[in-house]
């Protein structure tokens, strides 16, 4: 039976800045006139989404196979410290929470949201769970960032003022392409074994040199993004402070780091887009 520290692991804590950044740069937008009862809420769904999302990949991903031989973060099923239907029931909990918040937002808001709850559970799900996962035909990335970068920041800001502009579509693009480099970088590091379970991600698809480039180009696509809106927002500038963490990680990724030498890679990308997305918000809120 899993600890209670297994299953935080199997969270993977890592990642959850995915599901944090975008609710908080769609707040920062939303100023001078937020509402914090809404973006709870919203954070709720996101939150929940990303952990569920997990547990299902852990589930789907176990009980295939393509964890037996794993060099990233833990995996319960994998591991075999916790049974695929304690996972699955995990999974379909979190999916469950969400729900239940998404409805509370439909209610409080429009019904309109249901149908793009519907789809981000749905993807949540089928990115490796069912009969044909996207995540195995190399759409994990569009996924990535159409539900952690455009519905999710532009859906944070919906919910709080009601209405969309270009400008909240151009926020949520930066923090889709950092989302997109943190599955990238993963997939990257997994690619041997993935090939070996015949699960066709992008990165196994273009291969290991055009992976590396590809990640370059996300990151490079997320700060030019900022620049753009900052001729819009101007506190949007704030969030190009943190060019300097870019140089470890983006120097390992040029000198070839494979398996566990890119964790640390991982972990940085996950903290650079954890710091752009607070400082994105954080300078949206002060030039409202």
């Amino acid at each position: 039976m899993a600890t209670a520290r297994q299953w935080i692991s199997g969270a993977r804590p890592r990642t959850l800045p995915a599901a944090f950044t975008p609710v908080a740069v769609g707040t920062g937008a939303a100023f001078p006139n937020p509402r914090f009862v809404t973006a709870g809420l919203a954070l709720v769904v996101a939150l929940a989404l990303q952990i569920g999302v997990n547990y299902a990949n852990d589930y789907s991903d176990g009980i295939k196979g393509t964890d037996d031989d794993r060099v990233g973060p833990f995996r319960l099923v994998g591991s075999k410290s916790a049974t695929p239907r304690s996972v699955l029931f995990a999974a379909i909990l979190l999916f469950l929470i969400a729900a239940i918040a998404g409805l509370v937002l439909a209610i409080m808001i429009t019904w309109w949201l249901l149908p793009i709850g519907v789809a981000a559970i749905a993807a949540a799900w089928g990115y490796t769970g069912g009969s044909r996962p996207y995540g195995y035909r190399a759409l994990g990335e569009l996924s990535v960032f159409i539900f952690f970068g455009l519905v999710a920041v532009a859906g944070t800001y919906y919910v709080q003022r009601e209405s969309l502009n270009w400008w909240i579509l151009l926020a949520s693009m930066p923090i889709g392409l950092l989302a997109c480099a943190l599955l990238t970088i993963n997939n990257l590091r997994d690619i041997p074994s993935d090939r070996l379970a015949d699960k066709r991600t992008l990165a196994v698809v273009l291969g290991e040199g055009r992976t590396r480039s590809l990640y370059y180009g996300l990151i490079a696509g997320a700060y030019f993004a900022a620049l753009a809106l900052s001729t819009w927002r101007a506190g949007a500038a704030m969030a190009l402070l943190t060019t300097a963490l870019l140089v470890d990680p983006l120097r390992k990724v040029r000198l070839g780091a494979t398996g566990k030498a890119l964790i640390p890679v991982l972990a940085a990308t996950a903290r650079i887009q954890l710091l752009f997305g607070l400082l994105l918000a954080l300078g949206l809120t002060v030039t409202a």
